[in-house]
């Protein structure tokens, strides 16, 4: 992880929070070729939205899968996503945590699901979630409904979410702008309200 920036670090209060969904990932699955050229320009758009709402004071949450291996914790889990042998690790690197970037170990595919994101974006204060990450159709839709079932307001930032396909990715936009009144302009729209 990134050394702490004593000048950069969140706040313990922004109504705004960006969620960053299992962009800590290896990629070594069946799909994961498809899903890696997909995420790699949006983990590209992903760094510099970060690096954006970082300076803005906005705090960065990784929500991230702990692929099945439930004795893990997140260190772990980027230090193997770091090393060179894993597909993933040129996703990794762009988007390596901060020390004062907060993270969120997920057993399934929703961010919500026996985690503490709510008691954690409670903490925050939170009212509006910018959502990125990967799969759009899977674990970033599921947890973007559920934000919007707790009455969030939703920004996803469409070149900053990723699928195995075009058509998957492009139906999952569809889906949460339609259904959960979401802001899927691309990441260079985004407006921070305080």
């Amino acid at each position: 992880m990134k050394p702490r920036d004593p000048h950069g670090c969140a706040p313990e209060q922004s109504t705004t929070v960006l969620l960053l969904i299992d962009v800590i990932n290896d990629f070594d699955f069946p799909q994961g070729k498809d899903l890696l050229k997909a995420a790699l320009p949006a983990a590209r758009k992903i760094a510099v939205l970060k690096e954006k709402l970082r300076k803005q004071k906005v705090p960065a949450i990784y929500v991230n899968d702990n692929f099945g291996r439930l004795q893990s914790d997140f260190r772990t889990q980027v230090e193997r996503c770091l090393q060179a042998s894993s597909p993933g690790s040129v996703v990794a690197r762009l988007l390596i945590p901060d020390e004062h970037d907060y993270f969120v170990l997920k057993p399934k595919h929703f961010g919500f699901f026996s985690t503490s994101l709510d008691v954690l974006l409670s903490y925050l204060g939170a009212k509006k979630l910018i959502v990125t990450g990967f799969a759009a159709d899977i674990c970033v839709l599921f947890t973007a409904n559920d934000a919007y079932m707790r009455d969030f307001e939703l920004d996803i930032p469409r070149d900053c979410i990723a699928a195995e396909t075009e058509e998957a990715k492009a139906g999952a936009i569809r889906q949460m702008k339609r259904f959960l009144h979401a802001d899927t302009r691309p990441s260079t729209r985004i407006v921070r309200k305080s």
